[in-house]
């Protein structure tokens, strides 16, 4: 069997300057490319053969397949006419970090497996945590003669992959928590099968995937997970405090351990804040743990005039938002801390003796595999602190604020035309609208043709939105179909958000 060939520092430094040009060249001309591709399901897998290469290939070969491969079944996320889900933003500083992460190859798994990593992490996410307006205890290194919210507690802040995997890390110390203030472990199947956990219906669908995950509770006869105690909304489509607080002292007189409560600032639907300074003590004189998910909202909050949403953040116990949805960091990067680490270690600390050290045994070190599922991890800060260094806290106030702007103007174009109605209330970038109904239109049919818009929108090429159903009028009001226009991408300007409106404005009168 033939050695394999590993390719030399030279040709390694030609490729990879080939490559930094053909992602700039992208980078710069992605605005001109159809937002989404035009494939059907199995056209991409069509074009690559059924079998591995039993030798290697030229490079000219495999670079001529990114166009010819790749291309033709990419989603332009970059685009500045991408306008859908919630943006993934990415920056030039974040591609280089992701580069010199990829290039050290480092796991970072503990203080040990790599000291930089752990401590660029711990200072970075301290710095991002007071950018947003975080309380001192919820950092590694509060200040010195900084009020921590309890006494005997210690916080800090923490890189997971995404928003997702920080809901489940809270919800399993959150577990730990009530088990261990139980004062056995025994029969804890008994136990478990008692937790109930909170959330609003708006709250992201990971909070049940959570559930699932860390096996808590039973699935009924349709199928959902009876553990999750799903809290109507308001006619904001925001959390109900009072049903919450009735919910959990049911429960409790029922014989149930409520425990956890996952309050949203910035849903996914329509970005709806959930009230923290009613639902924080709420939880407090309840003892559940509160995860505040803030996962696209989160990065406004560099901006004071938007730390409102936080009004209550010191009740809760942990707290996450992505600086890869809003903050020119690169997919993946979610930020979370918490005031309670002892709970989270309690929850996922491993320590097989092929990974024993003198630091870890010592308690001085910060190991981040006892901080996350899995672990290994990568040399996530790197990225994040190139983008922190480059644009400085200024540069990202002035970006978050720009795109707050345009988001003003494309709601008052909305509002401006009788044929369309805001949906819900804006509080960042997000606007929810659709066509209003028409004299005598019943719901489905209103539905119908906000559906057949969003369709003809995409069909373009010249813009991608998505879609929800909100309840309108809040609670229990029947679901109706919603048009999401998500703005914060890298490069949106407000010349995209002008075309796009032109877009839809002329579409709609087909529709």
């Amino acid at each position: 069997m033939p050695a394999p060939i590993h390719l030399s520092p030279l040709q390694f430094r030609a490729l990879g300057h080939g490559m930094i040009d053909w992602i700039a060249d992208y980078l710069e001309g992605v605005e001109a490319r159809s937002v989404s591709p035009s494939v059907r399901p199995g056209d991409i897998a069509a074009m690559l053969p059924a079998d591995p290469p039993a030798r290697g290939e030229d490079w000219g070969a495999i670079l001529a397949d990114i166009d010819r491969v790749v291309m033709p079944g990419i989603t332009h996320w970059q685009s500045p006419n991408f306008f859908g889900y919630f943006p993934a933003n990415g920056s030039y500083p974040a591609i280089l970090g992701d580069l010199l992460s990829a290039g050290l190859g480092v796991n970072g798994m503990m203080w040990a497996t790599s000291p930089a990593a752990t401590e660029i992490e711990t200072r970075v996410m301290d710095w991002l945590g007071r950018m947003v307006g975080l309380p001192e205890s919820f950092l590694s290194e509060p200040r010195e003669g900084a009020k921590v919210a309890e006494s005997g507690l210690r916080g800090g802040g923490v890189i997971q992959a995404t928003a997702s995997e920080a809901t489940l890390v809270a919800l399993v110390a959150a577990r730990a928590r009530i088990m261990r203030a139980s004062g056995t472990r025994e029969r804890l199947d008994e136990k478990e099968s008692n937790l109930l956990m909170y959330a609003s219906n708006q709250a992201h669908s990971s909070v049940v995937k959570a559930a699932k995950i860390a096996g808590i509770g039973e699935k009924t006869g349709t199928g959902e997970h009876r553990c999750v105690r799903q809290i109507d909304v308001d006619a904001d489509f925001a959390m109900n405090p009072e049903q919450l607080a009735t919910a959990i002292d049911t429960a409790r007189d029922q014989g149930h351990i409520p425990f956890f409560v996952v309050a949203t600032v910035g849903t996914t639907g329509s970005t709806a804040i959930d009230r923290l300074d009613k639902l924080g003590p709420i939880c407090r004189e309840r003892n559940l743990w509160l995860h505040v998910d803030a996962a696209m909202a989160g990065a406004a909050c560099i901006c004071p005039e938007h730390r409102w949403m936080l009004h209550g953040i010191e009740h809760a116990d942990s707290f996450s938002f992505n600086p890869h949805k809003w903050m020119l960091t690169n997919f993946d990067c979610a930020a979370m801390w918490t005031r309670d680490r002892a709970s989270v270690i309690d929850a996922l600390a491993i320590a097989p003796e092929y990974l024993r050290n003198p630091a870890s045994e010592s308690g001085a070190a910060i190991d981040y595999r006892d901080w996350q599922i899995p672990l290994g991890r990568r040399m996530r800060a790197l990225k994040l602190w190139f983008v922190l260094r480059h644009y400085g806290v200024e540069g990202l106030q002035a970006y978050i604020r720009e795109h707050m702007r345009i988001a003003g103007l494309f709601e008052e174009w909305v509002r401006a035309d009788e044929r369309f109605e805001v949906a819900a209330p804006r509080s960042i970038t997000l606007i929810c609208f659709r066509l209003r109904p028409r004299p005598g239109e019943i719901a489905e049919q209103t539905d119908a043709r906000n559906k057949a818009l969003l369709g003809a929108i995409n069909a373009t090429g010249r813009a991608f939105l998505s879609h929800t159903v909100l309840p309108i009028g809040g609670g229990d009001s029947p679901q109706r179909f919603v048009l999401r226009m998500a703005i914060g991408g890298a490069r949106t300007q407000e010349r995209h958000v002008r075309a796009a409106w032109s877009l839809i404005s002329g579409l709609a009168h087909n529709a």
